[in-house]
């Protein structure tokens, strides 16, 4: 099938055309038509299955076909809500990609950005709005921004932004649409959670399922290294440097993390950025153009960096921390092996995950590929062996997690507090700090 053969306007298959695209992927096939009969969606995809032109093309169309350009300002029509800042430029750029060639205007409202500045875009008008739920709600609060004709609705990876806490704000925006809509949800996996929302937003939905729910792309390799935790960084700068990767996104649990890695990578030789929730928006969208230009090879980041974000021919993923959530796994790795192309996802285990990685293989049904020689110690990644959970202390007033054998494995390799990452081996060292 070709995009011909959707019902697009010339101006859409010109735009599509453009962009090199000839064949729709499934959730295309499957979403665009009756998005322009306008009939609601429920609509799940594995990532990077083309979501975003699936509901962005028929949304240009059907507001072209009926926009009035003697309206001025320009009302705002349609709404995208999506859950973090990078996925809204990404949708921005998108929507403004396919629908150069209609007379369409389209604004973005994050948090992270002037308010003044967007409220000073609102009031030129536009046709489309792409926002993340809680600066939306700042501007409603402001009374900067009217909702009352808005005539589509898109929730874009709906279930992140439950997972985020967004489901206050979202139920808030609800009550300030017209009920007379179109409205669209689309997200990744469906959890029970997000069907009961889309039972209160969608009428009489037409449901889309183009890839069974927890299964990550055929595309991506994976593995998992079982390292102690004093080991990964080590262990991390050698495969980096040792197999010249170029570009390497790098997952970790904490926005401290994040930058504690970034500092050690850059001692290491390697270019590295850090992004995640702390960092302005100029920082965030800096780090991520360096990733994408190639100006940094690493780019590490918590898990704002899992939904949509789309980095074309991604070669490397590392789970230097495993996810707490076992679905966010999936979407970390399906930043690679996106629109055909190849990729590998590498997973640095110590004991204290093994209970987390316990649970990625429950949800993917399936046991990942270990690496027998990692070049360490080996460690076991059995569950049993795991750290207990055991009281916190009264002074820190945190959790303590303390390993039951105390004794701390011999490192076959030094902790590489000097280390080259381009060298054959790690320098060995006497410290005992990574």
């Amino acid at each position: 099938m070709s995009f011909d053969s959707l019902g697009l306007s010339d101006a859409l298959l010109k735009a599509v055309a453009d962009q090199g695209y000839t064949t729709p992927t499934p959730v295309q096939i499957k979403a665009i038509p009756p998005i322009l009969a306008g009939k609601d969606i429920m609509a799940g995809a594995q990532t990077g299955t083309g979501k975003t032109a699936g509901f962005s093309l028929p949304l240009l169309q059907r507001l072209a076909d009926s926009a009035d350009l003697n309206t001025r300002p320009r009302r705002v029509r349609a709404l995208v809500l999506v859950p973090t800042r990078e996925l809204a430029a990404q949708v921005y750029e998108s929507i403004a990609t396919y629908g150069k060639y209609l007379p369409l205007q389209t604004q973005v409202i994050v948090g992270g950005a002037s308010i003044n500045m967007q409220i000073r875009q609102l009031r030129h008008g536009c046709d489309i709005v792409v926002a993340t739920p809680g600066r939306l709600m700042d501007h409603i609060g402001q009374k900067t921004i009217s909702l009352g004709n808005i005539e589509i609705l898109i929730l874009d990876e709906a279930d992140r932004m439950l997972d985020m806490g967004f489901l206050p704000e979202i139920r808030r925006i609800m009550a300030y649409l017209p009920k007379n809509r179109q409205s669209l949800l689309f997200s990744a996996t469906m959890p029970g959670a997000i069907k009961t929302l889309a039972a209160t937003i969608l009428n009489s939905p037409v449901e889309i399922e183009v890839a069974k729910q927890n299964i990550t792309a055929d595309l991506v390799s994976e593995c998992v290294y079982g390292i102690n935790k004093d080991n990964k960084r080590e262990l991390l700068s050698y495969l980096i440097g040792s197999n010249n990767w170029k570009q390497v996104l790098i997952f970790v649990r904490t926005k401290h993390g994040a930058d504690r890695l970034e500092k050690q990578l850059v001692k290491d030789g390697i270019r590295s950025a850090s992004l995640h929730g702390d960092k302005t928006q100029g920082a965030r969208t800096k780090a991520l153009d360096y990733f994408k230009n190639g100006k940094v090879t690493a780019l590490v980041a918590t898990d704002i960096a899992a939904r949509g974000l789309d980095i074309e021919e991604l070669p490397h993923v590392v789970n230097y921390d495993l996810p707490q959530v076992a679905e966010d796994y999936i979407h970390r790795i399906g930043r690679t092996g996106r629109a055909g192309s190849s990729g590998s996802a590498l997973s640095l285990v110590c004991p204290e995950e093994a209970y987390l990685l316990e649970a990625i293989e429950k949800l993917l049904k399936r046991q990942i590929p270990r690496v027998d020689d990692t070049g360490y110690e080996p460690v076991s990644l059995k569950v049993m062996d795991a750290p207990k959970k055991v009281a916190p202390s009264k002074n820190s007033g945190k959790k303590d997690y303390r390993h039951t054998d105390k004794k701390t494995p011999q490192r076959e390799r030094g902790n590489g507090a000097n280390f080259n990452p381009r060298s054959s081996k790690p320098k060995n060292r006497s410290s005992s700090r990574p």
